[in-house]
């Protein structure tokens, strides 16, 4: 399906969950978050529904985003379920490897083909005070579980912080290359002022050539990251939901005064 700008929308990031183990400094405030209630978050069944009409309108590729999608009742379920629509060529997830050791082996069974891994510092003292007490030693596990489950090419996104401090930069190459990693740099964003670039060793914020939609875990087809416009699969139905996003899909991202990072996927 083609946008107003002529461009083929294949692409679905769906964000199956705002719950996280994590508190990345760049993500979460401080304060903590409040969150959705359970009624409001779709079940496995909407999300597979979802992407059942997104794959008839033209989606081929789905990535699976939180919060962290490991935190997630019944992810490997979800995946198996997704993998059963048979016009999805490739079903994705970007998570931040704690729980990965424990689950690569039946993701890939259920039909997931690949992951991207958050990683900002190989030093377990760096690493822990960026997520706000995070242990490193599970990343590193989720990591082999991964490369071992064929989960590949396994993918290292690496936030660079505005405050300036990037020297991990350079540890987290050397390790990338040591362990067959390809790596990902993405600039802090900032949604309220509209901050934003192209990923170091990726598509990602080159608007000309965006063909993505989003579906945050409360039901909104979201038709940019940086925009305040969202259409809930509930109060509109699927399918309309999908047109409207795609008709209201902007040439280039703005503002986003009303979402945050981590419940819509990043």
């Amino acid at each position: 399906m083609f946008d107003r700008f002529n461009r083929n929308i294949t692409y679905l990031r769906v964000s199956v969950t705002d719950r996280c183990n994590l508190r990345c400094v760049y993500c979460m405030p401080a304060g903590g978050i409040q969150l959705l209630k359970k009624e409001e978050i779709l079940s496995l069944e909407e999300i597979a529904e979802v992407v059942q009409v997104g794959a008839e309108l033209g989606i081929k590729k789905v990535r699976l985003t939180g919060g962290e999608p490991l935190v997630r009742k019944g992810i490997t379920d979800l995946v198996a379920m997704l993998n059963q629509v048979k016009e999805i060529e490739e079903i994705t997830m970007t998570t931040n490897g704690v729980l990965l050791s424990r689950y690569a082996e039946a993701l890939k069974k259920a039909g997931l083909n690949r992951v991207n891994i958050s990683l900002d510092s190989v030093s377990p003292e760096k690493f822990s005070e960026i997520t706000r007490g995070g242990n490193l030693e599970d990343v590193f596990a989720g990591i082999q579980a991964a490369k071992s489950a064929g989960l590949t090419p396994v993918k290292i996104n690496v936030v660079k912080l505005s405050n300036g401090d990037n020297s991990q930069a350079n540890d987290i190459r050397k390790f990338a290359e040591k362990e067959n990693l390809k790596l990902r740099f993405i600039t802090q964003m900032d949604l309220r002022t509209g901050e934003f670039s192209q990923v170091e060793g990726g598509e990602g914020g080159n608007c000309a050539i965006c063909n993505r939609l989003r579906l945050t875990a409360n039901g909104m087809i979201k038709p940019c990251l940086f925009s305040n416009k969202e259409y809930s699969v509930r109060e509109y139905g699927i399918r309309e939901a999908y047109l409207l996003a795609l008709n209201t899909k902007p040439k280039k991202g703005v503002i986003n005064s009303k979402g945050s990072f981590y419940n819509i996927g990043g």
